[in-house]
């Protein structure tokens, strides 16, 4: 076979890019074909090795190939997970007799707070650097963007660190898999937070027991500080140290999941319980899903000294899961102040527009229901009768077409990130006429 490629060397690689893609996605090559190795794929479509290289690793990076050491690169199941989802969608579609109008469910980022063009820049940037696509990447992430997001850190979430001690992935859960194997004793771990069941797979997983209570023997303790519960409740400053303390003093780490610290709006910033704890102790865990795009999938996580010393004896064993090109725009985006900005833009559309929906809720359901808008992230609590049947008002919303991100005795939480500005007073009227008969 050959392609027709363009004669600019800069086109080439993305014109077999497409050539796969398109082969894998209309199911030509299936999952787990087996594609030709670089030297063998630039023999038979007559171009360099280089460009079949940054071919490769675009559509690693997306996702439509896997590489396997010593073996090759095989194409994953992409395309039949997709075609699955749109035979899902279609039957949801099918059955979905109440299209949402009303998205107060939604955990996704507002879309006017993120500059799409801006971060384009940044991307098409990092792919024109061909020579450091051409490798995999550290395992342990790129050694510039540690040094980037370890000063960053520093200064706004009170973090003591090196690079060295930074470790990058996609995802908070690709680190847990990274985190679980480190730790031998007490295999324990109790979670402050309950619902986070993707976290607790992971752990047992590996074999850890979840404790039921925080008084048990464990080895690990699980919290999210700045984000208690999904409304927003902040760990008091006495009470992270008296959890700091105990810590110490019982000989187990903490994993400080700090995935929403910027969002706090009411109170003056709190030291994190890494700051606190001298950097001992406690495993930090960050992620830029929240501060940009969830689609973003860069996270971080920060290794006591006790446990550096066994990541560095295995860091070689795993692959680095997180995009490379999306580490190098990152560096970039951060060292020209973009990512400072972005999070005081961000903070400042949440608030406005959670303030916007309480206001909205006060005027439409008057005093029968007490408003609260949350202490942080982009939460709205609505706080109904002790007899009220809130489910029952949900189940009558969604028919109408609105949904929400919690519903559970008297209590409603709303989202803001959903629903434009504009449609909160005539969402609020739909769910007053949800409420006329059931308030009573």
């Amino acid at each position: 076979m050959r392609v027709e490629l363009q004669n600019e060397e800069h086109c080439r690689y993305l014109r077999v890019y497409h050539y796969y893609r398109n082969l894998i996605l209309s199911g030509q090559m299936k999952s787990e074909t087996k594609l030709p190795s670089i030297r063998k794929g630039a023999s038979e479509l007559q171009m360099s090795r280089t460009t079949m290289e940054n071919a490769y690793m675009l559509l690693a990076a997306e996702g439509y190939i896997v590489s396997r050491p010593q073996s090759g690169y095989y194409v994953t199941d992409i395309a039949e997970k997709q075609e699955e989802g749109r035979k899902i969608a279609s039957r949801h579609v099918r059955k979905q007799e109440n299209p949402v109008v009303y998205d107060f469910a939604t955990s996704n980022v507002d879309k006017e707070s993120f500059r799409f063009e801006l971060w384009r820049r940044y991307m098409k940037s990092a792919m024109r650097q061909d020579e450091r696509l051409l490798s995999y990447g550290e395992p342990q992430g790129e050694q510039e963007f540690r040094e980037v997001l370890s000063e960053y850190i520093q200064k706004t979430r009170s973090v003591i660190c090196s690079p060295d001690q930074i470790v990058i992935g996609a995802g908070i859960q690709s680190l847990l898999h990274i985190l679980c194997p480190l730790n031998h004793k007490k295999r324990t771990v109790f979670f402050r937070d309950s619902e986070f069941v993707q976290g607790m797979t992971v752990f047992e997983d590996h074999n850890y027991r979840i404790a039921g209570s925080a008084e048990e023997e464990i080895g690990m303790y699980y919290v999210s500080p700045s984000q208690m519960t999904r409304f927003g409740g902040v760990m008091p400053i006495q009470e992270r140290l008296e959890l700091v303390g105990r810590a110490e003093k019982e000989h187990f780490l903490i994993i400080e999941d700090d995935y929403n610290s910027e969002f706090k709006y009411f109170q003056k910033p709190v030291p994190s319980l890494q700051g606190l704890s001298g950097g001992r102790n406690v495993i930090y865990l960050g992620t830029f899903s929240k501060m940009l795009l969830p689609s973003i999938r860069i996270s971080y996580m920060i290794l006591p000294p006790e446990l550096m010393e066994t990541y560095e004896k295995r860091k070689n064993n795993y692959n680095q899961t997180a995009s490379k090109a999306e580490q190098i725009a990152l560096t970039q985006f951060i060292r020209d102040g973009h990512l400072a900005s972005q999070v005081r833009k961000s903070r400042k559309i949440h608030l406005a527009k959670a303030e916007k929906l309480a206001d909205s809720a006060k005027k439409i359901l008057g005093k029968d229901v007490d408003v609260q808008v949350g202490a942080a992230g982009f939460m709205v609590q609505l706080t109904f009768a002790e007899d009220c049947a809130t489910e029952k008002i949900a189940e009558k919303a969604k028919k109408k077409g609105m949904t929400f991100l919690e519903v559970e005795k008297n209590r409603m939480l709303l989202t803001c990130a959903g629903v434009s500005a504009e449609k909160y007073e005539d969402a609020m009227k739909l769910l007053r006429e949800c409420t006329e008969k059931r308030m009573n």
